[in-house]
């Protein structure tokens, strides 16, 4: 996401007297915020230090972002809102086992399991990082209800079903077991949990 991004034009020659925003930089400091986040946590972030990991200056970042927040904001949207389209997977059970995989693939990563609790932590201090947090929060819901019509069109949920509490149950489970306490879930216990969600998402 490109928040000022500048036209070179179609020569691919530098305006006169303006700096060229190149969207490789940005990806690479989006990666660098992010590994000096989970080293360090949100609020000890320094810029100076981020750009030193992107080998780029300071100037690089205030010319994409006037702050932090803005930053780290922009690099939440870009990585988390992009969601994997699963299709229809012709049953809930299915969709509920390519929905854990693709999330445990997720969770598995160190720097990631990091952000999400100091993230979580620091919702009540940052209302600016607190509204794109509940963005990717809405979107993983949507994604989910989603997940929820299609069994309900293939009479295996119950129209009137309570869907806040079977949104909750979709990664309860694993939050608990891999971002709480700090575990790893095996596939053959990945496919025990989409049984039992699919239970409990039944009697919802």
């Amino acid at each position: 996401m490109e928040r000022k991004s500048i036209d070179a034009g179609k020569s691919g020659r530098k305006p006169s007297g303006a700096a060229v925003i190149r969207p490789e930089l940005t990806t690479t400091l989006f990666k660098a915020l992010f590994e000096e986040w989970a080293e360090t946590g949100y609020a000890a972030i320094s810029l100076e230090r981020v750009a030193a990991r992107a080998g780029a200056g300071k100037a690089a970042i205030y010319r994409r972002w006037p702050s932090k927040v803005e930053f780290a904001c922009d690099a939440i949207q870009v990585v988390c809102l992009g969601l994997p389209d699963l299709g229809d997977c012709c049953s809930l059970r299915k969709e509920l086992d390519a929905f854990l995989r693709k999330t445990r693939v997720v969770l598995r990563h160190p720097m990631i399991r990091k952000i999400i609790l100091d993230a979580a932590a620091e919702r009540d201090r940052t209302p600016e990082l607190s509204a794109v947090l509940d963005a990717v929060v809405a979107a993983r819901r949507r994604f989910g209800n989603g997940m929820l019509d299609r069994a309900i069109a293939r009479n295996e949920l119950q129209p009137d079903l309570d869907r806040e509490l079977a949104l909750d149950l979709l990664v309860s489970s694993i939050y608990m077991r891999m971002i709480l306490r700090r575990k790893n879930v095996s596939i053959a216990e990945l496919d025990k949990q989409a049984v039992v969600i699919e239970s409990a998402i039944k009697a919802c």
